[in-house]
């Protein structure tokens, strides 16, 4: 789940400007290698196409089955071990990373829906996963963007 939300985190903005940690093949490499890849050129552009459609799937923007040619040519192999079945992944080494963030989405989904969500924040372009019990979490930081928005209430409310 960590690769998956580094991912659509990739793409901050920061001071207003865009950050894209995977747009340079430079800082796109390091990301990549950081999360087990190889950093290929080929590996790169998945993973920008993988978290262009995983985010717009996350917004509600996209059906999930956007996410159908990302998984094109990989199989999952059973295989029966000491401490029973173990599912093996085989796909193209560049596309094993973004191969397990879509399913990471798709793990994330069934054990914790509708928990994998966007900021709240308009101005952020961040992803959260709610882990709190009441499930009512909605700020990528609460001392950044709750903070922020908190701060504009108050300001919109005493003017």
């Amino acid at each position: 789940m960590d690769t998956l939300l580094d991912l659509l985190n990739s793409r901050p903005l920061v001071n207003g400007e865009e950050q894209d940690a995977l747009g340079a093949p430079a800082t796109g490499r390091r990301w990549a290698r950081e999360h087990g890849g190889e950093g290929s050129l080929a590996e790169l552009a998945l993973l920008r196409q993988a978290r262009n459609v995983l985010q717009d799937v996350v917004r509600g923007e996209s059906s999930p089955t956007a996410l159908s040619p990302l998984l094109e040519g990989v199989h999952q192999i059973p295989e029966i071990t000491s401490d029973g079945l173990q599912w093996t992944v085989r796909t193209p080494p560049h596309a094993r990373l973004a191969v397990e963030a879509v399913l990471a989405w798709a793990a994330t989904e069934q054990q914790l829906p509708g928990r994998l969500r966007p900021c709240a924040n308009v101005e952020c372009q961040l992803f959260l996963l709610d882990r709190s019990r009441a499930n009512r979490a909605r700020w990528c930081s609460m001392a950044v963007c709750g903070n922020r928005e908190k701060a504009r209430r108050h300001y919109e409310r005493t003017r």
